[in-house]
């Protein structure tokens, strides 16, 4: 249940710029067995429209148009989102000459690899599944990645994206756990955490990490309703509370009203998770009017909490 939302994957560009797979080069390492003398090592920079809180910082990373010096073996132009899909294909143009140009991305339809930590993704974040078997209306990752759960070397990191890790097998999320038991920060489940598919052993793994984890769950529509209040009364049993229990609440779709949105995220504060609103956007990006001043006020949880307050008094 990854927060792919509206937009996230599917359409392909309509230039004549390649999309590419890309989602998993490992390090060049040069040469081979048979090679007498070590090859110099490949240069390759990752290109991104724009820079958001999960994208990579290290050196050979760049945020739009390219530097006066810059130039690699490789440009490879990562698209998240389709409505950057315009900026990425004037970008390939703009990098053109500076080394052999790809783009590619969920956004493009590329088919996710084995995760490379650090790659197009700040070091921290980790993926060990592709895929979804839920197949939600507004969701491109069991589009582009397939709709059951493809389980993927398990790679060190402390915030968890998989599109649907509950739907892998238990010997799989043993496997992650083990992985996060060995982190240092606190674990966050940012992905998500399937509702209907929580058990309690689910819940003994998550209670036995060094500090309560970061947890996600979502209510995107009426079906979620009651795996999700199922959910945070297991969660809120074994300890969970508000700071450290959120819930992403899909709203602004077709039909969809602020007073419907804002009775769903009434509903999962009385539940004892903090709202997350994600408003859903089309293929062009654009949010529906007036949905992003609403937004604004279900998506921090200080801004909420002190809005219940007012009103309380």
């Amino acid at each position: 249940m990854s927060r792919h939302i509206a937009g996230r994957g599917g359409r392909l560009s309509s230039s004549s710029v390649r999309p590419a797979t890309f989602a998993a080069i490992p390090p060049h390492r040069g040469g081979g067995a048979a090679a007498s003398a070590p090859q110099p090592s490949k240069t390759i920079l990752r290109v991104f429209p724009r820079r958001t809180r999960a994208t990579p910082d290290d050196a050979n990373v760049r945020i739009g148009d390219p530097g006066f010096w810059d130039e690699a073996d490789e440009v490879l132009v990562s698209v998240a989102f389709t409505w950057d899909i315009p900026e990425a294909e004037r970008l390939a143009v703009a990098w053109k000459g500076r080394g052999r140009v790809r783009v590619g991305g969920p956004a493009m339809g590329t088919v996710g690899e084995d995760f490379v930590p650090g790659h197009f993704l700040k070091h921290g974040y980790t993926i060990t599944s592709r895929g979804c078997p839920e197949r939600c209306w507004f969701c491109g990752a069991w589009k582009r990645d397939g709709a059951e759960a493809r389980e993927l070397p398990i790679r060190d990191g402390w915030n968890v994206l998989d599109d649907n890790l509950l739907a892998c097998s238990e010997g799989h999320i043993r496997g992650v756990f083990a992985m996060l038991a060995r982190q240092t920060n606190r674990v966050e489940f940012t992905g998500g955490l399937h509702a209907a598919r929580l058990k309690g052993w689910h819940i003994d793994l998550l209670s036995g990490l060094r500090r309560r984890p970061v947890v996600f769950l979502a209510y995107d529509d009426n079906n979620d309703l009651e795996p999700f209040i199922a959910a945070c009364r297991l969660l809120k049993h074994a300890g969970w509370h508000r700071r450290v229990l959120r819930a992403y609440v899909l709203c602004g779709y077709p039909g969809d009203t602020q007073a419907a949105a804002e009775s769903r995220c009434e509903r999962v504060l009385s539940c004892g998770a903090d709202p997350m609103a994600m408003v859903y956007r089309g293929q062009d990006g654009i949010l529906p009017d007036g949905w992003r001043r609403w937004a604004r006020s279900w998506i921090r949880p200080a801004a909420m909490h002190a809005r219940q307050r007012t009103e309380a008094l």
